[in-house]
């Protein structure tokens, strides 16, 4: 799933309405939105820890899986979820408004990633040698609205050596977001700043090794969160299949943390608020 500031990649658009959903899980299927060319997320080889995870969620309920394929842009859930074609989203942010989520079953952060032999193991927005360094970060689009690492950059002042990636890429090649990564490896940038699971996975994937580190102080950054909580979303009302859901990440929640380790997803703890609890 990618990620933007206002905590989704992809403007999902459009409410269900007031109709009863679609029974859960029609003819013992599992009917999953993904998109075909998303890695390390979902492709069309099922190589993405969603696909892997699609799996092991329909095992565990005794349904055969499907898919329906869409590029995850705008319009992704009026297109599958909302138009019937399928009945679960694996990788949406916890409490996203469009859809009925389950329980989250990861949270990651967003991360810098470096040339090992470069030595820099930065950590911190407000370490100064990000004054000189050259960055690379991932843009949405021209509607004003990027993720957190850009948004935060540029309060800082941090313009004029800040280079622009689209995370949507070239959709006719693979893996269009490892460019990015891809920049490191080559040494056109010094640094990418990049949501941990893409970061982290491309990270494994490179040809020279590199160093992934987590953002430290995003909280300075309000309203802009570096941190998510990643739930898998189902249509409005469809409490019968976000229930069935909910057990399987209960009872499984070991085997997933492995799978999202053996990809390389950076996982951090929930937050603790003053009194002691989790936000």
């Amino acid at each position: 799933m990618r990620l933007r500031s206002d905590c989704a990649a992809v403007a999902f658009a459009g409410l269900i309405g007031i109709i009863s959903p679609v029974s859960a899980a029609p003819n013992g299927e599992l009917r999953v939105c993904a998109d075909p060319n998303n890695l390390p997320f979902s492709n069309s080889s099922e190589a993405g820890f969603e696909n892997k995870l699609a799996a092991m969620a329909a095992e565990a309920l005794g349904l055969s899986l499907s898919y329906t394929w869409w590029a995850q842009r705008r319009g992704f859930i009026r297109n599958t979820l909302k138009a019937g074609k399928c009945d679960l989203v694996i990788g949406v942010p916890s409490g996203y408004e469009l859809v009925e989520t389950t329980k989250p079953y990861y949270r990651s952060t967003y991360v810098f990633v470096s040339r090992r032999d470069a030595h820099l193991d930065l950590s911190s927005l407000l370490d100064p040698r990000l004054h000189h360094l050259v960055i690379g970060v991932h843009l949405v689009g021209d509607d004003g609205n990027n993720p957190p690492p850009a948004e935060a950059l540029g309060q800082l002042g941090i313009v004029d050596n800040v280079h622009g990636y689209s995370i949507y890429g070239d959709y006719r090649q693979a893996d269009p977001p490892a460019r990015l990564i891809e920049a490191v490896e080559h040494g056109e940038i010094d640094v990418a700043a990049a949501w941990g699971p893409l970061g982290g996975y491309f990270a494994e994937h490179s040809k020279v090794p590199l160093t992934v580190t987590p953002i430290q102080d995003g909280e300075r950054f309000t309203p802009q969160q570096f941190q998510f909580a990643i739930a898998m979303g189902v249509r409005k009302g469809d409490h019968a299949l976000r229930d069935r859901l909910n057990a399987f990440i209960d009872e499984h929640r070991s085997d997933i943390a492995a799978l999202l380790r053996s990809y390389g997803v950076p996982l951090v703890d929930e937050p603790v608020t003053a009194s002691g609890g989790q936000q």
